[in-house]
């Protein structure tokens, strides 16, 4: 959905940007149904990525103030890759809880797998289970089931999945057709005209409350609507105070007061925007394939934020699924 991968630049953010940005959330953010010190998917302050463990004394220093700050359910997700060695995963684990980390969410799926060995996730989930109990999240379960019951070792490519498992596998689980996945995995999914999307807009999703991000650059993006800032996370009290100028975010005006056959007749009329032959995979696949022509042609609107992301979205190593049996 991020667009996330080793080709971008190493723009960690700064430990001043978290300070200012876990102090203007501190009162902000609801914690866990079952409690400030437990945590749950929907709730708390997750810290993530990309990976956040690359950069682990940063991720303990965010832990830090993120307890200082008296920010509740605080968890950290992981692919697993960090996880070579029992008694360095174990160290950790145990050094962020005493920082003062709640809990941990474990990512597993065909794209990790990909590239992390399985006894690593294997690992890190047989110590957070351990050190964090049922704080202890698998995101997607029903994927840490597949490979167990196949008794997968080391990695496996997604075209290896797709021949063991099939559709099959995929039938149970989320997979949201935004961001990457709408170039990369676009055989899996059914395709439409654009018309079909048209009377489609984006305000639930982009003035939601709940399961906001902050990236690394401090913008504020509301859901998974990835390159698409509501604006400086590091200002947040302004800019819940003054609200949003959608006369200086056009994109932002046409996606929350509109719909997307205005922003494609926009998009057509001034930057050239051609329709996919191949159709869109969802309302999301559509918007984010205009904006994605407009981000890389001009760089006027601010609300498409960060432009690495656009620049990023057909990066790293391609997935074919051209021989995938459906």
């Amino acid at each position: 959905m991020y667009a996330c991968s080793p080709d971008w630049s190493d723009d960690w953010i700064s430990v001043e940007d978290l300070k200012k940005i876990f102090s203007q959330l501190s009162d902000m953010i609801l914690p866990s149904p079952k409690g400030v010190f437990d945590v749950s998917l929907n709730y708390g302050l997750h810290l993530s990525g990309g990976e956040p463990f690359l950069k682990y004394d940063l991720l303990l220093e965010a832990v830090k103030l993120a307890k200082h700050c008296s920010i509740p359910s605080i968890f950290v997700e992981t692919n697993s890759f960090w996880c070579i060695d029992d008694l360095e995963t174990e160290e950790k684990l145990v050094e962020l809880k005493q920082a003062g980390l709640n809990g941990i969410l474990v990512s597993v799926n065909p794209f990790i797998v990909e590239y992390i060995p399985f006894e690593r996730i294997e690992r890190c989930v047989e110590k957070s289970l351990k050190i964090y109990g049922r704080n202890t999240l698998i995101y997607q379960y029903e994927f840490y089931k597949q490979f167990k019951k196949i008794n997968l070792k080391g990695r496996l490519k997604f075209e290896e999945y797709m021949n063991t498992l099939g559709f099959e596998g995929l039938r149970y689980v989320e997979l949201i057709p935004m961001g990457r996945a709408c170039y990369k995995l676009r055989e899996l999914f059914y395709k439409y005209p654009a018309k079909i999307f048209f009377k489609e807009n984006c305000v639930d999703s982009l003035l939601r409350e709940w399961h906001t991000h902050i990236d690394n650059y401090g913008n504020y993006i509301t859901g998974y609507c990835g390159g698409i800032s509501l604006g400086d996370a590091r200002k947040l009290d302004s800019l819940l105070e003054e609200g949003i100028d959608l006369d200086e975010k056009p994109i932002l005006d046409i996606l929350i007061n509109r719909n997307l056959e205005e922003l494609y007749n926009y998009a057509v009329r001034e930057f050239n925007y051609k329709e996919r032959e191949d159709g869109y995979i969802s309302k999301c696949d559509l918007c984010l394939d205009i904006r994605r022509c407009i981000a890389t042609q001009s760089k006027e609107y601010l609300e498409l934020s960060p432009i690495e992301y656009y620049q990023h979205l057909n990066s790293h190593e391609e997935h074919s699924t051209q021989n995938i049996q459906k």
